[in-house]
């Protein structure tokens, strides 16, 4: 793989100058078709319609840019994601939302490093799979490919996987630039929204993530603005290049997101993927009639050449060979992703855990009870080698107790079950088709993914749920799902619920290590849910206009004074624990907040502390709080420690559309501690910068 360093006169870990230096000498030695090649994905629209839609793995290979062999110029190899490796049968872990809800940066940069190995064992160099759009409603059909609905929280974790990704020498792709959050609509929607909500809610995260060092961004398939988002000036070169300084380069979402060839070089888009369609058909015919210049074509050489060559000659810390693909270290660390995400939301009387030694008969009730149910078919789906259902986790986890089976269609048959069991475990919620990315509106195709028609359970779900209620007091549902679930019709008739979102191959395990106390659950959620659906941003999946408002999640049920059913960052554990009041230290613009955490139960468990800001007497409209920094913290029995959580003033700093920049304010900040955002679960503290 790093022939590149044997074939030119570069040297493994040179400069990003010396890297620079030799572009400048290679751009020359060009020709166009070369120069074309360069900026195009050379699959064809045969294979990649097959593959889309015909046979079962999309992504089978990885997509591949033209390589000039005679120049010793390396191409881009693009891999999907972001929930493992889509090429080949490689480790699943859970979906992002999932993994969001560990709040674990260090974790998901671990996760990074996994997928970027098996990507360099795959034969790719780029990871297409850091998704950090805002699901601004729960029923956007790709949330699940998300981190939560908060843009600090989306930042946070999407600069982890980009750190881990490219510790293997794997370029990481941003997406979907910008503002993407209505999958049904995404070809044709034209989203509008103030500047202020543009800065503050939908780049933020994005800059995060660029701040990092991220290598590339995908551009999104809708208009912004009235312009597509992947040949946008302003997205591309005006925010992209000139106010956040990205150095990499720009990759179009795949076949559809470029509609004019020439607008979309000139603003800044450099790579068309996956095929050669628009750069290859239309950009000769254009310079020969001065329609684009060749310091256009030629610029965009330089960022993608610059990027994969600087990959391309780093010194690798290992071989990476087949025998990293689902590696036990990778499956491990599927299962422990799997543990920390699920959260706890229900546990009345402490029926959970359930008790090992007095269990002998279980009722495992439910359509999704035996289902290999790992998400999306779409774009993200990973094809593992094997996946354990809840009902084989749970046979696995308790060998010598009796598992008895019932997908709840006959409800006479679930009641006897229920009766007869020692504890039961619904499992309900959604599988790919019922949300998802949506692909075209093709008869042929049975089962589509796309937006949410509802954001409650399916009658058969709620149907069997009020079946067995009362019947048998050691009763939990587990819930999968890619986002927020609206349960408040059902929630009082199960004494208790855990959301398992979708838990990628090692899910089963992981939720009957939770459900019999091998794993203390530590899940937090990275949305809230609400008691209705009005409660949310208004949504529409068939749209051909949409603006987007500032507010949304817990900033606007907070903002309206609406109590949710469950808070953002809301999750129970096994354990308890006791916080310290805040105290506050400033210096230079810079606010350190400290508590003291304490394990106060008897067994070993993870808490989330979560640092949310306050402002008061602000000249513009701001939320009540947001959040700012957070903390996972593992503690042994009785243990205690000092958590230290920071804000920086331009962290508050809001952005001025008649100024054109962000301002900060010299007023009075107030800093809530706590577990969640409701503000019982909080400690407050006012402070100045």
């Amino acid at each position: 793989m790093r022939d590149v360093v044997k074939q030119t006169k570069l040297t493994e870990n040179c400069s990003k100058e010396t890297i620079a230096a030799f572009v400048e000498e290679v751009i020359p030695e060009l020709t166009l078709d070369e120069k074309i090649g360069i900026m195009s994905g050379q699959c064809s629209e045969e294979r990649f319609m097959d593959e889309l839609f015909i046979k079962e793995h999309y992504n089978m290979k990885p997509y591949c840019t033209m390589d000039v062999e005679r120049l010793g110029l390396p191409n881009i190899r693009f891999i999907d994601g972001p929930r493992g490796v889509v090429t080949g049968s490689s480790t699943c872990f859970p979906v992002s939302m999932a993994r969001g809800a560990t709040f674990d940066r260090k974790l998901e940069e671990e996760i990074g490093r996994a997928i970027g190995a098996e990507i360099r064992a795959q034969g790719g160099n780029y990871f297409g799979g850091v998704c950090i759009n805002l699901p601004r409603n729960p029923r956007w059909g790709r949330s699940q490919e998300c981190y939560g609905e908060d843009q600090y929280h989306l930042g946070e974790m999407g600069a982890a996987l980009t750190k881990g990704v490219q510790s293997q020498n794997v370029m990481a792709c941003i997406k979907h630039f910008a503002a993407n959050s209505i999958e049904n609509a995404r070809f044709k929607a034209d989203v509008t929204l103030d500047k202020r909500s543009l800065y503050e809610v939908y780049l933020p995260h994005f800059k995060r993530c660029i701040d990092e060092g991220a290598a590339s961004v995908m551009g999104a398939y809708n208009k912004v603005y009235g312009e597509q988002a992947s040949e946008s000036r302003f997205l591309l070169k005006d925010i992209l290049r000139e106010e956040w300084g990205f150095e990499g380069f720009t990759l179009s979402d795949f076949l559809w997101a470029i509609k004019e060839a020439t607008k979309a070089v000139k603003n800044g888009m450099d790579v068309e993927m996956p095929c050669p369609e628009h750069y290859t058909k239309e950009l000769p015919e254009a310079l020969k009639e001065g329609r684009i210049n060749m310091e256009d074509i030629d610029e965009s050489i330089r960022c993608i050449l610059r990027t994969v060559l600087y990959f391309e000659t780093r010194g690798d810390e290992r071989d990476y060979h087949k025998d990293l693909i689902s590696s036990k270290e990778h499956l491990d660390l599927a299962r422990r992703a799997a543990e920390e995400s699920m959260v706890l939301l229900k546990n009345d009387q402490n029926i959970l855990p359930f008790s090992k030694e007095k269990v002998d008969k279980i009722a495992v009730l439910g359509v999704l009870g035996d289902t290999e149910n790992i998400g999306d078919h779409g774009s993200s789906k990973v094809h593992p080698i094997y996946t354990v259902t809840p009902l084989k986790g749970i046979m696995k986890k308790m060998p010598t107790a009796q598992v008895l089976f019932s997908d709840g269609t006959d409800l006479d048959k679930a009641r006897e079950l229920a009766k007869w069991a020692d504890v039961v475990v619904i499992v309900a919620g959604y599988i790919h088709s019922d949300e998802g990315e949506f692909l075209a509106d093709r008869s042929d195709i049975a089962e589509m993914g796309g937006d949410r028609e509802s954001m409650r359970l399916h009658k058969r779900d709620i149907k069997l749920i009020e079946g067995i209620k009362g019947i048998n007091p050691n009763t939990v549902c587990s819930l999968i799902g890619s986002s927020a679930i609206l349960i408040d019709e059902w929630e009082q008739d199960v004494p208790g619920i855990i959301f398992s979102f979708y838990s990628g191959m090692e899910g089963g395990n992981a939720l009957a290590n939770i459900l019999f106390g091998d794993i203390n659950p530590s899940g937090k959620l990275p949305y809230v849910v609400a008691k209705q659906e009005d409660d949310y941003p208004f949504f529409d999946p068939d749209c051909e206009s949409i603006e987007y408002d500032y507010y949304h999640g817990y900033a606007k049920l907070e903002k309206e004074n609406k109590k949710p059913l469950y808070p953002y960052g809301y999750g129970l554990s096994y354990t308890t624990f006791t916080m310290s009041e805040p105290k506050v230290e400033t210096f230079e613009d810079v606010a350190k907040i400290t508590v003291k955490l304490k394990n106060t139960g008897s067994m070993k468990g993870a808490e989330v502390l979560q640092l949310y800001i306050g402002c008061e007497n602000s000249k513009v409209d701001r939320p009540v709080k947001v959040l700012k920094d957070f903390a996972r913290i593992e503690l042994e029995c009785m243990e205690e420690k000092e958590i230290e959580l920071v804000v920086r003033k331009t962290d508050m700093a809001y952005y001025s559309e008649i100024e054109q920049r962000f301002v900060t304010e010299d007023i009075t900040y107030v800093a809530y501690v706590g577990n969640s955002s409701d503000k019982k679960d909080l400690k407050a503290v006012s402070f100045r910068f």
